[in-house]
């Protein structure tokens, strides 16, 4: 049998193993539902979780902060959101941002608290704190489902001991590190599926450039996770280039992990979209997007997460709420495919 041949039928397993994953980072609903807001889904108020729920949704991501002082993803707040969810029977992704804050290609905050550290010592911070994570979530009964080492790391993380590209060497193994946490902290239970997410949703030669790097180290993992911002990351066209590269070069079910368009105008005010930024612009994206991922060859596309649909403040123009939190039409996209 051909190498090729063999390859597939090995993937062909992992990825049917996943379940198809409808999914949203909903890490800031916790957050809007405790400050009061009550969302609706047609005009009928309902918990958050309960709307995504009746509408198919089947997986829920969620961002854990280091030590978090603006923003509410620390540990104990991630923890309940994950309790609430697993209650409702969604699959859970945990996406260590191994960062106090925000950590995206621009910027890769170190914790304050691993500041200073040489990088034998920043790997055993890294390892020790995603095992004790690990740890206190099945100890809580909701072991994640699947474990984002880092958040768009296509410019490495940790800066700047695993910055990109002068620090391959660190940066894989900071990676070795928190996959080495995560099975350490899971005790008996099943390991968690691993992702390596980033944001080149759109490129073939920057997604081709990092992966065949990253697998030069025989790093263990089981999923290629990427965002797709259209106004950032290129045309659907361009997806769909992408989406059928990764599945014949690495045989690896692919997620677009972090998927989002605006239900009002905000990003195309000076260009033409590809889509209105309307409602219902914001619905044909995302069935559009999905058709995509159903095509990937070898039944590797596994899925789409949209990123923060019940966030609130200027990025609401991305959700999936209207102002007064009742649900837009994009929440709908997967219905036909969910009900029966």
């Amino acid at each position: 049998m051909k190498p090729l041949a063999i390859s597939l039928l090995l993937a062909a397993p992992l990825a049917a193993q996943i379940p198809y994953a409808i999914g949203a980072d909903l890490s800031f609903l916790k957050q809007a539902e405790d400050r009061g807001v009550v969302f609706q889904d047609a005009g009928q108020p309902k918990p958050g979780l309960q709307i995504f729920k009746d509408h198919g949704y089947n997986w829920i991501r969620l961002r854990l902060f280091h030590t978090p002082t603006e923003l509410p993803n620390n540990l104990a707040y991630t923890i309940a959101t994950a309790q609430a969810a697993r209650q409702l029977g969604f699959k859970f992704l945990l996406d260590f941002h191994y960062s106090d804050n925000w950590a995206d290609p621009g910027k890769q905050f170190l914790p304050k608290a691993w500041e200073g550290l040489s990088h034998d010592r920043l790997a055993t911070a890294v390892f020790d704190y995603t095992r004790d994570a690990i740890a206190a979530f099945r100890e809580a009964g909701v072991l994640p489902d699947m474990v984002q080492i880092g958040n768009e790391i296509s410019n490495g993380m940790l800066w700047p001991d695993g910055k990109l590209p002068q620090n391959w060497d660190n940066l894989a193994g900071l990676i070795r590190a928190g996959i080495n946490g995560v099975d350490a902290g899971r005790g008996n239970l099943p390991r968690p599926l691993i992702m390596i997410h980033i944001d080149k949703g759109g490129s073939v030669p920057q997604t081709k450039a990092f992966f065949d790097k990253l697998h030069t180290y025989a790093i263990a993992y089981d999923v290629v996770g990427q965002s797709f911002y259209p106004w950032w990351h290129g045309s659907l066209l361009d997806l769909r280039d992408n989406l059928h590269f990764m599945a014949e070069a690495y045989r690896k079910a692919i997620i677009l992990v972090e998927v989002a368009y605006n239900c009002r105008p905000g990003e195309y005010l000076k260009r033409p979209a590809p889509f209105p930024e309307s409602p219902e612009g914001q619905r044909d994206f995302l069935d559009e997007v999905h058709r995509l991922v159903l095509a990937t060859p070898h039944n590797l596309g596994r899925g789409i997460f949209w990123w923060e649909p019940a966030v609130t403040g200027p990025l609401m123009r991305r959700g999936m709420f209207d102002p007064g939190y009742n649900a837009l039409p994009v929440l709908q996209v997967f219905d036909k495919y969910a009900r029966h």
